[in-house]
């Protein structure tokens, strides 16, 4: 693998892209959302099983399943990917967290050089340069948000645009 950051983020995209990570549904998910990105057609379900699985009843407040699938451009889907591996295992707070710092990097709010919990996800830092593409990286993090709040689908239009300024009193 190289070290230059740009043929790095390439190369993980690609493989994430050929071979997503918990791609799929889950038998008996606890909690479910749909994410739409209507700039590009994103479309993907999250679905995620919240403390140990007892037939279809669950308690706790880890992720101990997480799956995805849909129809996503390469960006969206890696995203998507790489998520599943992160918050996998975390308990919601932690998810939550991992999910407000990923929106922050990708539109250049988060400061890489302060303490974070970003790891490999570090990968996507440079998709801040890249406007047009921050809606595709994002959404999975929205649509697993939703999820954990019991929200049945989200968008990354309007107020959960990441590049959305407000203007005055609008």
């Amino acid at each position: 693998m190289t070290t230059d950051p740009r043929a790095l983020y390439q190369e993980v995209i690609l493989d994430h892209n050929k071979k997503p990570r918990n791609y799929g549904t889950l038998l008996c998910p606890s909690h479910h959302a749909v994410g739409h990105n209507p700039l590009c057609g994103d479309h993907i379900d999250v679905e995620l099983n919240m403390g140990r699985a007892l037939g279809c009843g669950f308690a706790g407040e880890s992720i101990d399943g997480i799956a995805f699938e849909g129809s996503a451009c390469a960006i969206c889907k890696s995203s998507a990917s790489m998520m599943t591996m992160a918050v996998k295992g975390k308990t919601r707070a932690e998810a939550e967290v991992l999910i407000h710092e990923f929106i922050d990097m990708a539109t250049g709010k988060l400061d890489l050089a302060d303490v974070h919990h970003i790891g490999r996800l570090r990968v996507f830092s440079g998709i801040r340069d890249l406007p047009v593409r921050v809606k595709c990286a994002v959404l999975p993090w929205h649509t697993l948000h939703a999820a954990l709040n019991a929200i049945e689908s989200t968008s990354t239009e309007a107020e959960k645009d990441p590049m959305h300024a407000t203007i005055g009193d609008a």
